[in-house]
């Protein structure tokens, strides 16, 4: 590695951007909480910069392979997207192939790995073919300008590609166009679609839970029964009115996790894991979640109490409806409170008593080894699957960091887990498995 890693403030500063538009915003957090991505907007809105900057966050100076693999459907724009590369001076080496140019040279340029690898169709499958590098450290595909790069002329080529990658986490597809079919060989799970294309309106439905005590416990743990199992996060305004309302929730037992400015970075970083991994389908915060936060889609927000700012209930609404999907947001309120002139008429939520369907728990496992002991989601699996004896979706969300890893799995399977993976041996070093 001949320069030090650059962060996204570095690299902004470099380019001279003072800050990100609202859809790179949205596409980094899709592409940072998600695998598969497509990427609608029109030309010119920097989509070149709104794949690169999370990619290059996602890359592992230690590993000196291939890692990343950018397909362009033009020598030009491969061309160009080396280019912005080269200019965000990341750190990472990068290089460009494309056909008409002396596959010697290419071979002379491979031989000391990028990190990023960008290329026209043609030439990256025949690459592939020709074994000059190897795939097994590709996490990340991006078609940029896909509905090219999926046309019928380079389906050869293109199956070829997707078809050699094993070890691939991530698929970002990127277009200025709308409606693109997206061939079946590119195998992409539930996409998330991040679509600027023409603004599309927020389906965001606000509405009203009305509370007939002033103190909105019960009527808060009606609620929850009611929206049942689903991701969703309860804004309080004080991080004591947090652990007031997580001791009722432990009583009723309701499972949650809690996020909130006076906790230590561990915590909160943890409870965020177990969030994304469904260990907590809740999570009760302050408005410190309603921006930047790394969540997946969340369902519905609750605000058990109402911020004091338009801007900031924006923001905590912000938190669901994202990415075109639907959402709601509650505003739990005593029947004689008023409400702050920013909320409009509301539509009651009537509560039926109905109880939803019984919920799977899962429990986030701690595991003591992470990528710089060059240990994969892969292997992590193989683990749980082989030695652990899960089978199918009973593993869940891994999350790979570099000196540590985290995986959900069912609750009633956790401590057996423990017994049998605990002190045992993977990439050849003995890791620990504990309960977080």
């Amino acid at each position: 590695m001949s320069h030090t890693i650059k962060t996204q403030e570095e690299i902004l500063s470099k380019l001279g951007i003072p800050q990100l538009n609202k859809m790179q915003e949205e596409a980094h957090l899709a592409i940072s909480s998600s695998s598969d991505i497509v990427l609608l907007s029109p030309t010119g809105t920097g989509k070149t910069l709104a794949f690169l900057l999370p990619l290059l966050a996602s890359l592992d100076p230690k590993i000196e392979e291939v890692q990343a693999l950018i397909v362009a459907p033009s020598r030009e724009l491969a061309i160009q997207i080396e280019q912005v590369l080269r200019e965000m001076g990341s750190g990472y080496k990068t290089s460009v192939v494309y056909g008409g140019r002396l596959f010697s040279k290419d071979k002379i340029d491979l031989k000391h790995r990028p990190a990023v690898l960008v290329g026209t169709p043609g030439r990256i499958s025949d690459h592939i073919q020709r074994d000059t590098f190897r795939t097994s450290f590709i996490k990340t595909l991006i078609l940029d300008e896909f509905d090219k790069s999926l046309e019928v002329g380079f389906e050869k080529e293109m199956t070829s590609i997707c078809s050699s990658l094993p070890k691939l986490e991530k698929k970002i597809l990127t277009s200025a166009t709308q409606k693109v079919r997206i061939p079946k060989f590119v195998h992409l799970k539930k996409p998330v679609y991040v679509n600027y294309l023409k603004e599309v309106e927020s389906q965001l439905e606000v509405k009203a839970i009305i509370s007939p005590s002033k103190d909105k416990m019960e009527t808060l743990v009606s609620a929850l029964d009611h929206l049942g199992n689903q991701p969703g996060i309860i804004f309080c305004n004080f991080k004591e009115s947090i652990q007031r309302v997580s001791e009722h929730l432990t009583d009723n037992n309701i499972n949650h996790g809690c996020f909130f400015g006076g906790m230590e970075q561990k915590e909160r970083e943890r409870a965020l894991i177990k969030f994304r991994n469904g260990t907590h389908q809740l999570l009760i915060a302050t408005d410190l979640a309603a921006r930047g936060i790394d969540v997946p889609e969340i369902k519905f927000i609750i605000h058990y109490h109402l911020p004091l700012r338009k801007q900031e209930f924006t923001h905590r609404n912000g938190r669901t409806a994202r990415m075109n999907k639907g959402g709601t947001a509650y505003v739990l309120h005593w029947e004689q409170e008023k409400l702050p002139e920013f909320i409009d008429n509301l539509k009651v939520e009537k509560l039926t008593g109905e109880l939803p369907p019984e919920t799977t728990h899962k429990t986030t496992l701690f595991i003591s080894g992470g990528r710089k002991d060059k240990i994969s989601k892969g292997d992590i699996a193989g683990l749980f699957f082989k030695q652990g004896g899960l089978v199918g979706d009973e593993l869940g969300n891994i999350e790979l960091k570099q000196d540590c890893a985290f995986v959900s799995v069912p609750t009633e399977k956790h401590l057996e887990l423990i017994e049998k993976l605990n002190n045992t041996k993977l990439k050849k070093r003995k890791i620990r498995v504990t309960k977080i």
